[in-house]
């Protein structure tokens, strides 16, 4: 049994290719964004669930469970709304933050600067909780925070405690507000944030403190609030919010949050990325490597068979393919069941090079480079193997346009003149054909309903083995000139 196990798992080692392994590279990069994003989520319990539901429907298939199966199977058909619906903000913070990853690389404010900020708002914000003044304070973090703050007034100075105390003045207009702190400047003030939903945990909070916690449920922003009743310090972050002792301890938590979100210059972003959390990253490659054995891992060969256009290229100048003609071919391709649920049908197509026709019957035979297909399938059978070609080498001759008229003119009206422009044609004819023999034509003219000088487009009629050299339908001006019978 182990050496069968064994045998096994070399077997599918050895078949590893090179797309195989950035296929489990990149889903590995996938899992372990959602792992790291959703770590922090309230909504991650939800997201365990799923996970949990996911794999009682595997064991349920396992073991052929038909009832269990046939339920999840429906839920899992609807699981993709589900998930849009319940990870609604947690899904556009996700792709917020790899919008972000454009920015690695770029400059940040060092670190010594920030130490030194993060001083001025720890001591700011004890000196308005003394006074009994209320502040929110905002800390940006990695997130984007402009889908979430609404009003405000733009400001863009650098920070400092007078410019704080002068902002949160009860006198001020933009007391009520946020103020926006990103790096060591004040971005915005007067701004206004999304209220949280889930206020129950901490009982009767103010209006500041629930649109603290309700902006770090959605961003890793720090949030700082001054209650005017208490003369408390909260901090909101990660989704939770808590009463802060004194500016010393604030002084930590804001400092923390700098050197967090802040890489120092002698570590490079990506180099500090690998290193960090080295078991989600184990984790995630993990179920990756099991996504592949599952879905990706190509074991039993299959044939099928597909019906594939023929197309016919480098046909020489002045030739032309008689009808009939093959238009396609039946085509039996083998490989891996998974390499078939990427193929498009309608991309496969047999190109035949014809620039070596000859004026004799062309034999071509058929084999597997004609085709188009996947590195991962290969071709196993063509039928027919070998296609018959009438080719014929055609001449340019210049040749008269007959009018071809049926019925005749109305009793009052008698003929005066008929004039064709083009009156000559240059066409391409078989070489086989006789020239003297070949006649160009309109389509038939009706006489009967001319009453007056009329002048119309009319369609040339090609007699068999003559063609146009643009291959198009070709059409003359007609002008039938007649006049009235004299009364006398």
């Amino acid at each position: 049994m182990f050496l069968d196990l064994a045998s096994s798992a070399f077997v599918m080692i050895k078949s590893i290719r090179i797309p195989d392994v950035l296929d489990i590279i990149i889903i590995a990069l996938m899992i372990f964004a959602l792992l790291t994003w959703f770590k922090t989520r309230a909504s991650r319990s939800v997201l365990i669930g799923i996970i949990l539901l996911g794999g009682v429907y595997m064991a349920a298939r396992f073991f052929q469970l038909y009832l269990t199966t046939v339920v999840l199977q429906g839920f899992f058909a609807i699981l993709l709304f589900v998930l849009v619906v319940i990870f609604q903000e947690d899904l556009r913070g996700f792709f917020e933050r790899l919008a972000m990853l454009g920015n690695i690389g770029k400059k940040n404010t060092p670190l010594s600067s920030l130490e030194k900020i993060a001083g001025i708002i720890a001591h700011t914000s004890s000196n308005l909780a003394k006074k009994r003044i209320g502040a929110l304070i905002v800390i940006a973090g990695n997130d984007p925070l402009e889908r979430h703050v609404s009003g405000g007034i733009r400001l863009d100075g650098l920070l400092s405690e007078p410019l704080l105390e002068s902002i949160f003045d009860p006198h001020s207009i933009g007391h009520d507000g946020a103020v926006i702190i990103s790096g060591i400047r004040v971005k915005m003030f007067g701004c206004h944030l999304p209220l949280s939903m889930d206020t129950a945990q901490y009982g009767n909070i103010g209006l500041r403190h629930t649109a603290a916690l309700g902006l770090a449920q959605r961003v890793d922003a720090l949030c700082i609030v001054i209650s005017e009743e208490k003369g408390t310090i909260s901090v909101g972050q990660s989704e939770t919010l808590r009463t802060i002792p004194n500016a010393t301890v604030l002084h930590e938590v804001v400092e923390q949050f700098y050197v967090k979100n802040s890489p120092t210059s002698e570590s490079h972003p990506i180099l500090k990325w690998v290193k960090e959390n080295t078991p989600g990253k184990i984790i995630a490659l993990g179920l990756a490597c099991i996504l592949w054995v599952i879905f990706g891992y190509q074991r039993d060969i299959v044939r099928r068979d597909f019906n594939v256009p023929i197309e016919y290229k480098n046909v020489p100048k002045n030739w032309h393919l008689n009808q009939p003609q093959a238009t396609d071919v039946k085509v039996i391709l083998q490989g891996p069941g998974q390499a078939f649920y990427l193929l498009d049908e309608k991309s496969l197509k047999l190109s035949l090079d014809l620039a070596q026709l000859a004026l004799k019957k062309n034999e071509f035979t058929l084999n597997k480079t004609m085709i188009n297909v996947p590195s991962n399938l290969s071709v196993t059978e063509i039928s027919p193997a070998m296609i018959y070609i009438d080719a014929s080498k055609l001449v340019s001759m210049t040749l008269p346009v007959n009018i071809k008229t049926k019925n005749s003119l109305p009793d009052n009206v008698v003929l005066q003149k008929i004039n064709l422009h083009p009156a000559y044609l240059r066409v391409l004819i078989d070489s086989k054909l006789q020239s003297e023999k070949i006649s160009i034509e309109t389509e038939l003219i009706d006489l009967g309903k001319i009453f007056f000088t009329t002048s119309f487009a009319a369609k040339i009629v090609l007699p068999s083995g003559v063609y146009l050299p643009d291959g198009k339908t070709a059409n003359v001006n007609v002008t039938i000139k007649v006049k009235k019978k004299s009364s006398f």
